[in-house]
């Protein structure tokens, strides 16, 4: 990437192609919103990760690309959307701490806090904060009352502000010109993390427009929200609502829904355009936002842009830190045993891609004891065969196994399924049985049976739903809480039923990854010992 290139984008490639949900309607003439001669126009470019989860193994290569982009760029922010805790064993390990000295290495210049920042309590978390040399930004988190972080907690806007502190917003000069930065933190944190009963947090879109108003008395009007709320995430606060609701935001550089936004979303609800940008998820990529306002601040021009980071050598002082400090810990922590299985669990592809097995039975089973943990309402949880990639033989279970049999880190997600649309997702599931297929789904919390000699989308045969009084059979016209992982709920190998609710606002995203649900679950077992067994949770009536 070069300058030159990245100003050819910002000519052209913003006509071209912004990506519109259906919710919004954008008429194609103003999609490049430009316009004649604006008055001394200002130009910034935005550099953006979010829901990073302690996966370290490639911020070195991050950093590279970070100090590239400053290169070539001479008005720069460099800024995360929140969820750096919890994912891999770096945060098991260091708490957090291991990822702070990388943001501090690379110069973030804000973070806003994500629902998993609060997953070890205050106390953790205000280690964190303490150490960091950049400031932090949540208008609607009230730290005040919390005896662990109060005293870093200024509860204000900040024309100011200091490493280590938080505010509700901040006030950066960059070259001369004043840009304000606000963050939002999704309110679900309450019911789906640890803040505690001290933390309050208050209405997301009163707070942003007090924010803006703020900023606006000051006479700043090139304003971006900081937010970690989700693009357009069912848990009833969200980038696409806040967009359409509060005049005079200019970007939200959001994160919670881990959305890969190839090209910057566009909301023209009001007097003056928002663009939102998102980077997926994990580090895998350094988000760009070049954006340009005329004299009052308005976005004249954009163009957005992911760069993958494998495609950057590692930083040396970088590599040589994560080399050294950190990853001989997390490498002898893989051996750690986390409990013992009684009897072999079968993960052989040919067997979890076909039919029900007992790790399929056992992984599921977690999955719906956490999800009742945050939605106690959830009754069904589904997992892909896809998703299970390894056995583990009878004996003492390692973390290295258990992160073999899930090596993807998908994180949990809840949906709200109608009785139908189960349905649907079943007869997707078992379309190409005896052939074995990524999609086919293990249950718990239901059972069912299929007949695989009849035609794809005539198998299912019944549905039984595990209720207080026992198996019901499942009702079409009844709304489920469905727990699954975030690969399935958003589509992933062909299950358009969930993409469509996904797409509605159905699903929520508490996070927790895979693999750290199954060690919890079975550290909660008795002796931390499992035994699962094959129990006709599904039935092909063809060859029974």
């Amino acid at each position: 990437m070069n300058y030159r290139n990245k100003f050819y984008r910002k000519l052209f490639s913003v006509a071209a192609s912004a990506v519109l949900l259906t919710s919004i309607a954008v008429p194609a003439a103003s999609a490049h919103m430009k316009e004649k001669k604006p008055d001394k126009p200002y130009e910034l470019t935005l550099m953006h990760t979010n829901d990073t989860h302690a996966h370290l193994d490639s911020v070195a290569k991050r950093i590279t690309a970070i100090k590239q982009v400053r290169e070539e760029n001479a008005n720069t922010l460099l800024l995360d959307a929140g969820d750096v805790f919890s994912g891999t064993l770096y945060f098991n390990e260091f708490l957090g701490l291991a990822d702070l000295e990388f943001m501090n290495l690379a110069g973030y210049d804000a973070m806003t806090f994500g629902n998993h920042e609060f997953d070890k309590g205050t106390a953790t978390l205000a280690d964190f904060v303490k150490g960091a040399e950049f400031p932090f930004v949540s208008a609607n988190v009230n730290l005040k009352k919390d005896k662990n972080i109060k005293k870093y907690a200024k509860n204000k806007i900040s024309t100011n502000p200091k490493d280590g502190e938080i505010y509700k917003g901040i006030v950066k000069e960059i070259n001369g010109e004043k840009v304000g930065i606000f963050g939002l933190t999704t309110a679900e944190t309450i019911d789906i993390s640890s803040p505690g009963e001290d933390v309050e947090f208050t209405d997301y879109i009163n707070e942003a427009k007090a924010a803006v108003e703020a900023f606006e008395k000051q006479g700043i009007n090139k304003i971006i929200a900081l937010t970690h709320i989700g693009l357009n995430d069912g848990g009833g606060d969200n980038d696409l609502i806040l967009a359409e609701e509060v005049e005079g935001i200019d970007v939200i550089v959001g994160g919670h829904t881990h959305v890969k936004l190839t090209e910057p979303v566009l909301v023209e609800a009001g007097k003056e355009p928002t663009v939102i940008v998102q980077a997926k998820e994990y580090g895998e990529f350094l988000g760009t936002l070049d954006v340009t306002f005329n004299k009052n601040g308005k976005v004249i021009e954009y163009a957005g842009e992911l760069l993958d980071i494998d495609g950057y050598q590692e930083d040396a002082e970088a590599a040589q830190i994560l080399n050294d400090k950190y990853k001989p810990a997390v490498e002898e922590m893989k051996n750690t045993v986390i409990g013992n299985a009684a009897v072999n669990l079968n993960g052989e592809r040919g067997y979890v891609r076909t039919g029900e097995t007992n790790l399929g039975n056992l992984i599921t089973d977690g999955m719906l004891a956490k999800a009742k943990t945050i939605n106690p309402n959830t009754v069904i949880a589904l997992q892909n065969g896809g998703g299970i990639r390894a056995s583990i033989d009878t004996g003492d279970i390692t973390l290295a196994e258990v992160m073999t049999v899930m090596p993807f880190g998908n994180s949990l997600a809840i949906m709200q399924l109608t009785g139908t649309e189960i349905k649907e997702a079943l007869e997707h599931s078992v379309k190409d049985v005896p052939t074995a297929s990524g999609a086919f789904l293990h249950v718990a919390g239901m059972k069912f049976t299929y007949d695989s000699s009849l035609p794809a989308g005539q198998r299912v045969q019944s549905i039984e739903v595990k209720e207080n009084e026992g198996y019901v059979s499942l009702a079409p016209d009844k709304t489920y809480a469905v727990a699954t992982n975030i690969f399935t709920a958003k589509g992933g190998d062909g299950y358009d039923v969930f993409a469509k609710a996904y797409s509605e606002g159905r699903v929520s995203e508490p996070g927790f990854m895979d693999w750290e649900v199954f060690t919890e679950y079975v550290s909660q077992q008795e002796n931390q010992t499992v035994s699962p067994v094959v129990e006709g949770r599904i039935i092909d009536l063809a060859t029974n």
